[in-house]
Formats: structure tokens, sequence, C-alpha cells
């Protein structure tokens, strides 16, 4: 029998569990046009976003430790589940206008959003693992959601075939894990560091489970598939690929490097082997990122560029390995889904059902005909090129701070120079949407429910912009009390 405190601890996995099921049931009894299945999922994970931000400061372990509750597990779960439920309003009208309106949709965004909890609340490598499969199908089927269109299927077969490779190299490395450490248990890993550190095979297998993490994050030389993979998705797949699926990759990399936070500069062996490497990945995704948006013509993957090199920026914060470096990434991440999730989802809005709006020239004229889409993208462009008084300049100020007081002034400085190329195609829209006119004079018709979530994405962004410092401090609390 599973003891009460378990049940209680995993609450926030069984709600999303036992909603899955639901939304089955729910799948097989209306039709399949019914909007029953969109409402109850968004229902669902509103509900558990709401449940893991009220608990935020709680702790407890559950199945024999193997999952960990604590206020960074519950602020992850806040993200994904906020994210999948915004997702969600962008959905009703968007799948309809793209005519794969199927309630699988959603079922398998709720299953998707479980498989990033596991990984998020995960002590031991082989939950990792499961989280990172269930997480992973999901995306594979989703990205291949519009299955007419072949664009669609080849995104999907791309995004399959690599990431089964990413998968080769975490099984691998957490073979070597065990062989090293006869555990995979990371509080084991975190207890007898001083001995691991200086195995060589230890190394070795945390070097290739971060790489295959750093391919869900998306960062140089891993992202092969990214620019391919967010163009051919449909759009509201494409951002929640962009932003929960990248919150469970830097969810991964932050629980696995746990063990070694707060060693660098002060200790040789850990430190000068992984500092350097994830120094590395930090300044390819950032300059090669930022470089080659500047040519793209579409704007799906002039924003999967700049995921890359927003994975770049928030590498500086755990290249730093202190506490610092990893609330300065949370942080990030936060905002980040923010921003992302407006932006595409204002595209989605966009976006007609023969793929048109989605080259960048088409945004010329905008704010004559939709002026609040315009005004909210501008917000959202702003914000993702770093410029104050947004909560994305606060993000790059907390990882940059990071690396400078822990001797990597020099990464900071690289991260500016990426930050000042990337303002240059961010601006280009917002100058073509206000001081362009374009060939295209039709009013933009808005559904409501995605006019909401824009909203909501909105009104959040703006308290966090308004109030950095605070949601700082909220962050640095729920780390201490998880280390």
């Amino acid at each position: 029998m599973i003891p009460v405190q378990d049940l209680f601890a995993s609450a926030p996995l069984l709600i999303i569990g036992g909603s899955i099921l639901i939304a089955l049931i729910l799948e097989m009894v209306f039709d399949s046009q019914s909007s029953i299945v969109a409402w109850f999922s968004g229902s669902a994970l509103l509900f558990t976003a709401y449940w893991s931000l009220y608990h935020l400061y709680d702790r407890g372990f559950a199945f024999n430790n193997m999952i960990s509750i604590s206020g960074r597990t519950q602020l992850l779960f806040f993200i994904v589940n906020f994210a999948a439920a915004v997702v969600v309003m962008f959905s009703m009208d968007y799948i309809k206008k793209i005519q794969t309106n199927y309630g699988e949709f959603y079922i398998l965004l709720l299953s998707a959003v479980l498989g990033m909890m596991l990984i998020a609340a995960a002590r031991d490598m082989v939950i990792v693992f499961i989280g990172l499969e269930q997480m992973s199908i999901c995306f594979y089927v989703l990205a291949g959601f519009r299955r007419k269109n072949i664009k669609s299927n080849e995104s999907a077969i791309k995004y399959f075939l690599l990431g089964s490779f990413a998968t080769g190299f975490i099984v691998y490395g957490m073979a070597l894990l065990y062989g090293a450490s006869q555990t995979f248990s990371i509080p084991e890993y975190l207890a007898h560091v001083e001995t691991l550190k200086s195995n060589p095979i230890f190394l070795l297998g945390s070097l290739l489970f971060v790489i295959g993490f750093t391919f869900k994050i998306a960062a140089v030389p891993f992202h092969m598939w990214v620019p391919d993979v967010y163009q051919g998705a449909p759009t509201n797949v494409t951002a929640f690929m962009s932003t929960a699926g990248k919150v469970s990759g830097f969810a991964a990399l932050i629980t696995f490097l746990s063990p070694f936070i707060d060693y660098s500069a002060r200790t040789t062996g850990s430190a000068k082997f992984f500092m350097p490497f994830l120094a590395t990945l930090s300044v390819l995704s950032m300059l090669y990122g930022a470089i080659v948006a500047l040519s793209q013509s579409d704007v799906k993957r002039m924003l999967a560029y700049s995921s890359i090199a927003h994975a770049g920026y928030m590498l500086i914060g755990l290249s730093a390995l202190s506490y610092e470096g990893v609330d300065g990434v949370l942080f990030y991440l936060v905002a980040y889904t923010l921003m992302n999730l407006g932006a595409f989802g204002i595209i989605s809005i966009l976006e007609t059902q023969d793929e048109k709006m989605l080259k960048i020239e088409d945004f010329a004229g905008l704010s004559s005909r939709s002026p609040l889409l315009a005004a909210f993208l501008a917000v959202f462009l702003f914000a993702l090129a770093g410029l104050p008084p947004f909560a994305g300049f606060f993000g790059k100020y907390f990882v940059f701070v990071s690396a400078v007081e822990n001797g990597m002034t020099w990464l900071a400085i690289v991260g500016v120079i990426s930050s000042v190329i990337s303002v240059y195609f961010y601006l280009r829209i917002i100058v073509l949407m206000y001081f362009s006119k374009g060939e295209n004079t039709e009013v933009v018709s808005v559904p409501k429910s995605a006019l909401l979530g824009v909203f909501v994405v909105f009104i959040m962004f703006v308290i966090m912009s308004a109030f950095p410092q605070k949601f700082e401090g909220i962050i640095h609390t729920i780390g201490l009390l998880t280390y």
C-alpha cells in the first residue's frame, strides 16, 4: 500500500495521470469535433499549475525516494502545466483551421506534460529516462500531427531519427554511470561526489548523459533538428516544444549537475571537466543562433535559431556551476516560456490555412490590420531581444552576473555581443509592422480563446518584468530549500 505522504507529494503527477485516463474516455464518448476534451484538458492543466504554485514551499518524497517534490520541482511543474494550458487555448481554433481537429491532440499534450513532470521530479536515472521517452514519443507524433502536410511529416521523421540517436547517448551514459557508482540514484551521486568526480568512467558517463540532453535543449552542435522541426510542425506544437520542451531538458541537466554545484573554481576534476564543455556549448549556441537567424525569411525558422541562441544564454548559468547560476537559469526559463509562448501564439492566430503569414515580409503593415496583436508581438520581440525593462533583459542579467562572479567574465561578454546581434532580426519585424505598408489589407480575425491565451501570458509577463527582484528572490529561496 502506498503511504499517504507519498500520494500527497506526487499529487500533481497523479492529477495529470488521472486526467489522461478521463480524457481518453471523453474522446471515446463525445464526437471528435467536440471541444469537451479541450476544455477538460485545459482545466486540468490550470488546476495542476495552481496546485504546484500553492504548494511551492512544500517538500516531500515518493516511491522509495525515486521522486522528490521540492520548491524547484513545483516551479517546473507550474511552468510546463501553465505553458500546456496556454497552448490548449491557442489550439482550440488553430487545429480546426488547419483541419486536424482530433481529440487525441490534447491527450498527447497531457501525456507529454506527464513525461516532463517525471523528468523534473526525478531523483533516479530510471525515472529520468521514463519521463524522457514519454515526452519524446508524444513530441514525435505531435510534430507530424498535420498528417496530410509533407513538411509536418518530414519534421516528425527528422525529430524521431535524431531524437533516437540522442537517446542512445543518454542510455550509454547511464550504463557507465551505473558501472562506476553501482546506483542510479542521484542523491547517491551527491553523497559520494568527492570519490566519483575522480573516476574517469563516471565522468565519461556524465558527459554522454549531458550530451544527450543538450539535444533536447537545442544547443550547438546538437541543434540540427531544430529549424526543420520548428518550421514543419504545427505552430501550436512548435510553441509547446520550444518552451516546455526546453524547460524539461534544463530540468534534467540541473538535477544531474546538482552534485557538482558550487564546486566550480575551487576544486579540480569535475569543475575543470564540466565548465569548459558547458561554456563551449554556450558560446557556439549563442553566436551560431544569433548569426544564422539574421538570414532567415521564415518567422518560425528565425525563432528556431533564436531558441538556439537562448539555450546558449541559459547555458551560461549552468557553466558557472553555482547556486546563483541555477537561480538565473530558472528565472530565464520562466521569462523565456512567457515570451516565446506569446510570440508563437500570435503567429498561430495570423497563420492561414494554406500556411501564409509565415514569411517575415508578411508582417508588413500588421499594426493597421490588427493593432492589438501588433502591440503584443512588439512587446514579446523586444523582450526576446533582451531590452530593458522587460523580464528577458533581467534573465540575461542574472546569468551574466553569475558568470562574472565565478570568474567567467569573458563568457558574459560573448553573451552581450550575441544579444546585440540578435536585436536586429527582432527589430526587423517590428519595423515592418509599424513602418511598412503590406499588400494584405484584410482585417485579422482573432479567435477569442487564442486571444485570451495571449492576454494571460502578456499579463503574467508584465508582472514578472515589473518585479524581477521579487521573482528572483522567490527562486533563490526555493533553490536553497532544494539542496
